[in-house]
C-alpha cells in the first residue's frame, strides 16, 4: 500500500467504528459519500488489502498495442533512423498519423537500440543575459558552414539572422561560403521583410571586424554598410555571448538537414526556395513571446537604387590631372565634366556591385565614365573559410581539361632573360 492508501484506510476504519460520519470522511478524503460507502464495504470484506488499487500491475487502458509499436519502429528504421525521438515523433504524427509522445517513442527506440541516450558533459557556467524586450532591438547573426546536403550537393554555408527577444528566425540564406556578399544579400532580405533593426550582434569574423596591431579597428565593407543604414554593429567576445544563434545553428544542422533529405533537396537554389516554409514552421514551434509587443524595427529610408549602392563594395580612388583612375587592373576616365579642373585630385568612391557592375560617386552624385584600358584579371584573395571552395573549384576545372597545356608562345613558356643580359 502507498502512504495515500494507508491514510485512506485509517479514515474509512474510523467510519466503520462509528468515530466519524460518512459525510465528514468524504469531505476529508475529497470523495463522494457513495465512494466512501464502497471503500467501507471493501475494508470490511477484504481488510487493509482492499484499499490498494486493483489496477496496480495491470496495463494502462491508454497503452499502445504491440502492432502500433512495431509499425512505429518500422517507420523509424526505414525513414528516420538518425532522427532524435522528439523530431521522429513529430514526423510520425505529421506524415503517418501516429500520435505518440516523444517519451514513449524514446523508450521504444532505446529498447530497440535505435537511440542511445547522450551523456551530457558538465557545462561551463556562463552568466546568462536576459532577452531584449522587443523584436528587432538586437539581431544575432552568424554563418554555419556544414555538409547541408549530406554529400548530395556541394558543401556550403547558411547565413542565419535570429531575433534575440524571441529566438525567431528572421532571415536564412545558403551561399557557397561565408563572405561579405553573403551577409549583405541576407541583410537586404531582412530589410525587405522586417525593416532596420537597432543593432546586429556578430562574432569577430573578418567580414565584421579587422583587428590591427596598433589596437585600432579598421571598418569593413559590411560595417560601413551598417553605419550608413544607422544599424549599430556589436561584436561578441566569445561564442557563448551570442548563444541564441549558436544553439539555433545546432538545431538547424539537425532538423533542416533531415527536412531537405526527406524532400530530396540537393542544391543551393532549391534549398533557398524551401527556406521560407521551413522558417515559418520553425518559428511556430520554437519562437518565444516578447516581453513588449511593440516592434523595434524601423522603416528603410533608402530606395532600391540607393540600397544597391550601399550594399556593395566601396573603394576610394584619386583622380589624375586628366580625370582618370585605375581600379582592378582597368583604367577609367570621367566623361561629360567639361575641362574638369575642379575635379583634379578629387577622391571618388567606386561602388562595385557583386555582379561586377561599377558606379562612381562624388559627394553622393553619380559621375559618368568610360573604360580606357582593360588589364588581366587579378587573382582573388581568399579568406580562411573560402580556401576549401577555391580548391574544389580548381579541381573541377582541371578535371574538365586533363590534356590541356600552355601554347608555345604563352608567357609561362618564354625563356627568362635577366635584365643585365638585355642591357
Amino acid at each position: 500500500m502507498t502512504v495515500k492508501e494507508a491514510d485512506r484506510a485509517a479514515v474509512v476504519l474510523a467510519v466503520l467504528e462509528r468515530r466519524l460520519k460518512q459525510r465528514e470522511a468524504a469531505e476529508r478524503l475529497g470523495l463522494s459519500v457513495r465512494q466512501v460507502k464502497r471503500l467501507a464495504k471493501r475494508l470490511r470484506e477484504r481488510g487493509a488489502a482492499g484499499m490498494a488499487s486493483r489496477r496496480r500491475g495491470a496495463p494502462s487502458n491508454r497503452a499502445f498495442g504491440e502492432e502500433a509499436r512495431r509499425e512505429a519502429l518500422r517507420l523509424v528504421r526505414e525513414r528516420y533512423a538518425d532522427f532524435g525521438p522528439t523530431f521522429a515523433a513529430e514526423k510520425l504524427s505529421e506524415e503517418h498519423g501516429l500520435s505518440l509522445s516523444r517519451e514513449t517513442l524514446r523508450k521504444w527506440m532505446a529498447e530497440e537500440g535505435l537511440w542511445r541516450p547522450k551523456r551530457r558533459r558538465e557545462a561551463r557556467v556562463h552568466q546568462s543575459r536576459p532577452r531584449r524586450a522587443r523584436v528587432g532591438e538586437l539581431v544575432q547573426v552568424d554563418g554555419s558552414p556544414h555538409d547541408w546536403f549530406e554529400g548530395r550537393g556541394p558543401r556550403c554555408s547558411l547565413i542565419v539572422f535570429i531575433d534575440d527577444a524571441t529566438s525567431r528566425l528572421l532571415a536564412l540564406r545558403f551561399f557557397r561560403s561565408e563572405t561579405t556578399q553573403a551577409y549583405m544579400e541576407t541583410l537586404r532580405d531582412h530589410l525587405a521583410a522586417h525593416g532596420r533593426p537597432v543593432a546586429l550582434y556578430s562574432d569577430r569574423h573578418s567580414v565584421f571586424r579587422v583587428n590591427r596591431k596598433d589596437g585600432e579597428d579598421a571598418p569593413t565593407q559590411f560595417t560601413r554598410a551598417l553605419k550608413t543604414l544607422d544599424i549599430e554593429p556589436i561584436h561578441a567576445s566569445t561564442p557563448q555571448a551570442k548563444g541564441r544563434v549558436e544553439r539555433a545553428n545546432l538545431t538547424l544542422q539537425d532538423r533542416l538537414v533531415k527536412e531537405m533529405r526527406l524532400r530530396g533537396i540537393d542544391g543551393i537554389e532549391a534549398a533557398n526556395s524551401y527556406l521560407p516554409e521551413f522558417m515559418a514552421d520553425f518559428n511556430r514551434r520554437f519562437a518565444a513571446a516578447p516581453r513588449d509587443a511593440e516592434d523595434a524595427h524601423r522603416p528603410v529610408l533608402h530606395g532600391a537604387e540607393e540600397l544597391d549602392l550601399i550594399l556593395c563594395e566601396h573603394h576610394v580612388r584619386k583622380l589624375s590631372r586628366n580625370l582618370t583612375f585605375k581600379f582592378e587592373r582597368r583604367e577609367f576616365q570621367l566623361v561629360g565634366e567639361g575641362k574638369g579642373r575642379r575635379l583634379r585630385g578629387a577622391a571618388v568612391t567606386v561602388c562595385k556591385g557583386f555582379g561586377g557592375a561599377a558606379s562612381v560617386l562624388l559627394k553622393g552624385r553619380r559621375l559618368a565614365f568610360r573604360v580606357l584600358a582593360e588589364g588581366g584579371a587579378a587573382v582573388a584573395v581568399a579568406g580562411e573559410k573560402d580556401v576549401r571552395d577555391r580548391v574544389d573549384e580548381a579541381k573541377a576545372a582541371q578535371a574538365a581539361r586533363p590534356d590541356w597545356k600552355p601554347a608555345p608562345d604563352h608567357p609561362w613558356r618564354r625563356p627568362f632573360k635577366p635584365a643585365c643580359a638585355a642591357a
